[in-house]
């Protein structure tokens, strides 16, 4: 099992920005990878960014690219996102997710492990 508790949202205007981190613990050995979601109400859980965890590989969703950041501290078995630029459509409970094996990222289930979720509100 792998335990993932993120950190970070909060409230902020637009235009601000966040960096939100999650940290896992328990089997990370047995990750491959590690991503990002966001779900607003009323709206499907989506993709935001993930990064393998052995190579450093990231991924992107469309609406995120060029104003997130993914990144990662092995040693500290941690993966951030740094969220700049943020707009009002950003704001919805973020998700850190893990991977166990290789294969997709993109989708909400190639996704084993999740954390319970932080709230990130972009006021306009």
């Amino acid at each position: 099992q792998v335990q993932l508790v993120e950190s970070g949202g909060g409230l902020v205007q637009d235009g601000g920005s966040l960096r939100l981190s999650c940290v896992a613990s328990g089997r990370t050995f047995s990750m491959h990878a590690m991503g990002w979601f966001r779900q607003a109400p009323g709206k499907e859980r989506e993709f935001i960014a993930a990064i393998i965890w052995s190579g450093g590989t990231t991924y992107y969703a469309e609406s995120v690219k060029g104003r997130f950041t993914i990144s990662k501290d092995n040693t500290k078995n941690t993966v951030f996102v740094q969220m700049n630029s943020l707009k009002p459509e950003d704001t919805a409970v973020y998700y850190c997710a893990a991977v166990k094996g290789a294969g997709g990222v993109r989708s909400r289930y190639d996704y084993d492990y999740w954390g319970q979720g932080t709230q990130v509100t972009v006021s306009s």
